[in-house]
């Protein structure tokens, strides 16, 4: 697999999708293509990628199919499935969080090529990038040409943070050795799954012109649109890779609220106590302020939480040193009202939630222990060196 060459571009990034309508819509115009994308998917002016490409490629477009939380976005909570449907004129759409994650033959049949246009959040539990390593298979099986607009990492592309997933760990929130917070696009992350199948697809990249590893979102003078119902703009994202955590415990991770993953908390937490000893922990590039809220849904509807509102002030910021931290303050200070989700989880019916999450058998029971939440993350630091030599690889940029 090579990535498509493009000029070097001085001004604001243009994303995989715009370089492919400008460079190199005309080699597809006569193939058949199904289109991976969602409400995220959009080009300037907010215009969505199939309106652009149905406009610069007429036809060519016949199948659609949706990630996670569906293909406009709609499913509000997490976990919850969105059925086959059509759009108004007709052609079908194909939910890949329904009854299948991975694309069945008769949904590729009559396609010479899967497209993808998705928003990756730069975090290994998020489900998209799963979605395109199950495609990967699917049209490797098939014969299918998989084609990767790119877009940017918006955390970054330089930060990794965060223990490799562990094979005993591996699920629909963790395909492949990433640790959790990953430092690739989502092109990459595809390079990175294609080269560990047995069998890879015929991958194209298109790269995206003028991202610099080192451009959060904000840098990049793109648009952004969520892309999914809880990470309402680039800030959300980069406490993810830590706040993901509280998935897999009876604490709140902000869902049901206008500030989901910001906010966190449950009704036995006492605000100040942790906001104190949180404070001793002097953690790097964090605010925080103590805070209260009802969700209206999920965990502790209409219940008062207590807790606290985070915010990420600079590069230096650790989102999952953070996480594990306060876990651990939880974990030592309410011990008896803390509670771990049950199974299932993310299709997965036998490991915990919290395993499947963090990516490693042992890593919550060490943190009970009262093994510092720093000692362990430090201990991270041998597998993430062999990560970063690792992914040379497959950077792009």
């Amino acid at each position: 697999m090579s990535p498509k060459k493009n000029p070097p571009s001085p001004g604001p990034v243009a994303t995989g999708l715009s370089v492919f309508l400008a460079l190199h819509a005309g080699e597809y115009r006569n193939k058949a293509i199904g289109l991976l994308a969602n409400q995220a998917s959009v080009g300037p002016g907010y215009r969505h990628a199939l309106e652009l490409l149905d406009e610069k490629m007429p036809g060519a477009i016949k199948k659609v199919f949706s990630p996670q939380h569906g293909f406009a976005g709609e499913k509000q909570d997490n976990m919850i499935e969105s059925g086959h449907s059509r759009l108004p004129d007709g052609r079908p759409v194909h939910s890949l969080y329904a009854d299948k994650r991975k694309p069945d033959p008769q949904s590729l049949s009559g396609l010479d090529v899967f497209m993808v246009d998705l928003q990756d959040v730069g975090t290994r539990v998020y489900t998209f990038a799963h979605t395109v390593n199950l495609a990967l298979e699917a049209c490797a099986e098939a014969g299918l040409e998989v084609l990767v607009l790119d877009r940017p990492n918006p955390i970054g592309g330089l930060g990794i943070e965060g223990n490799l997933l562990d094979p005993d760990c591996r699920s629909f929130v963790g395909l492949q050795p990433v640790p959790m917070r990953h430092s690739l696009t989502m092109a990459e992350l595809a390079i990175f799954a294609n080269s560990r199948l047995p069998k890879p697809a015929r991958l194209t990249v298109i790269p995206m012109a003028g991202w610099d590893r080192g451009m959060y979102f904000p840098q990049t003078g793109l648009n952004w649109v969520m892309p999914s119902p809880n990470l309402p703009d680039p800030a959300t994202a980069w406490l993810y890779p830590g706040a993901v955590v509280w998935e897999g415990t009876n604490v709140s991770e902000g869902r049901g609220t206008t500030r989901p993953f910001h906010l966190f908390g449950a009704p036995y937490v006492d605000s100040a106590t942790l906001a104190a000893d949180l404070k001793a922990l002097n953690l790097p590039d964090l605010a925080f302020r103590q805070a209260s809220f009802q969700p209206t849904f999920n965990k502790w509807a209409e219940r008062t939480c207590h807790g606290l509102e985070l915010y990420p002030l600079g590069p230096a910021f650790k989102p999952y040193l953070t996480a594990l931290s306060i876990l651990q303050i939880i974990l030592r200070r309410w011990p008896g009202d803390f509670k771990l989700k049950d199974p299932p989880y993310e299709y997965e019916f036998e490991t915990r939630p919290i395993d499947l999450i963090l990516g490693r058998l042992g890593l919550f029971d060490a943190l009970a222990s009262g093994i510092p939440a720093k000692d362990l993350c430090d201990s991270f630091a041998p597998e993430l060196k062999a990560f970063a030599r690792e992914i040379k690889t497959v950077r792009i940029y």
